[in-house]
């Protein structure tokens, strides 16, 4: 009897074993599927608001797009206009010319051809001033309009080696052909340059847009984030905030660079933000204990301490409805714990310090 029940039991226990064991397992599985949502949300969560924060960069891209490509098509079409010119007077040269002002002329063209290129600006007029009032001292006719065409190739001093040439009866025309021969050359710099500058944006926002799905760590160089965040905002800040960067030596990491992009986004536009009459924005990248560490600085006006304890806070926002979702630096904060890192804020009137602080060496999460 005893041996029966003690069966009995046995079987009582193991069903219930196995019942409990199957719930278990359910509720396993309904917790991973909720755990894959939430991350799922969290993803979407970031996405969206890095579409906003994009949304809000178009006008200035657009614009910082815009520029090179004027700049493109000015200079091609200066350059066909030269050469076109350069053409048609190029055949007279050896027969308007001396020897003595050949050599003159063809030393000017190896000169521009050979220089660094410069930028000179149309404010700078102290240089045309100087240089026309040499080229008047050396009794040089139409010493204004031949200063201008010398700037323009990049001769800003030293011309003695042109008086042959200058004070022959073909000055004038010899110049401008100098420089239309030459133009092709100088607006090949400016086309060269226009294309970097475009190709520098459309590198940034590729990588601010890209959406790595795989959500595994990659080895990345928190400079070259920073530096993408810069490109992008290139518009906002070349107006009346000028850039520090303090970037000491520092190793790769292991990290999501999309996510950390966003980190950077969100702290360089509070900044700029922060300070809509002009300042200076210090970006600076150093080692700290067994990590790096980045800070962003401004001298705007500053966050108040009650608002300090509560920015971090999902939905909190100091900014009118519709211009933010309060969920920049929520997320900041979300993705630095993903990096196993933290992020601090010192703040007082014309001091703003966010310090976010990343380890060497991280764990592998999902």
């Amino acid at each position: 009897m005893q041996r029966g029940s003690s069966f009995f039991a046995a079987i009582i226990v193991s069903l219930l074993f196995h019942e409990f064991s199957k719930r278990l397992h359910k509720k396993n599985r309904e917790l991973e599927t909720a755990f894959q949502e939430l991350q799922q949300t969290q993803n979407q969560l970031i996405q969206q608001e890095k579409m906003a924060a994009l949304g809000q960069l178009v006008a200035g891209v657009a614009h910082e797009i815009n520029n090179p490509l004027g700049a493109i098509k000015a200079s091609a079409s200066n350059t066909c206009n030269a050469l076109q010119e350069a053409f048609v007077e190029l055949p007279y040269l050896t027969q308007r010319l001396n020897s003595e002002e050949q050599e003159s002329f063809f030393q000017l063209i190896t000169r521009v051809l050979n220089a660094q290129s410069s930028s000179i600006t149309i404010q700078d007029r102290e240089l045309k001033r100087r240089m026309t009032s040499q080229l008047q001292a050396h009794e040089i006719e139409d010493a204004r309009y031949v200063a201008d065409l010398l700037i323009d190739m990049g001769i800003h001093e030293e011309f003695e080696f042109l008086l042959p040439l200058l004070k022959g009866d073909q000055s004038e025309w010899a110049i401008q052909l100098a420089y239309n021969l030459t133009c092709s050359f100088l607006n090949s710099q400016m086309i060269l340059r226009a294309v970097d500058r475009s190709s520098k944006i459309v590198f940034a926002l590729k990588s601010y847009a890209r959406f790595d799905q795989s959500n595994k760590k990659q080895p990345l160089r928190v400079t070259d984030g920073l530096e993408n965040v810069l490109e992008m905002y290139h518009n906002q800040l070349k107006r009346n905030i000028q850039i520090v960067r303090d970037y000491q030596d520092i190793p790769g990491v292991l990290g999501y660079p999309d996510e950390l992009i966003q980190v950077w986004t969100n702290l360089v536009h509070n900044a700029i933000q922060a300070m809509e009459s002009g300042g200076t924005l210090t970006i600076a990248t150093y080692m700290q204990g067994n990590g790096i560490e980045v800070s962003i600085t401004d001298t705007g006006e500053g966050i108040p301490e009650e608002i300090q304890q509560k920015m971090f806070e999902a939905f909190f926002t100091t900014k009118p409805p519709g211009e933010g979702s309060g969920l920049g630096l929520y997320i900041c904060q979300k993705i630095i714990d993903k990096h196993q890192g933290f992020m601090k804020v010192e703040s007082q009137p014309g001091h703003t310090q966010f310090r976010v602080w990343l380890p060497l060496e991280t764990s592998e999460q999902s």
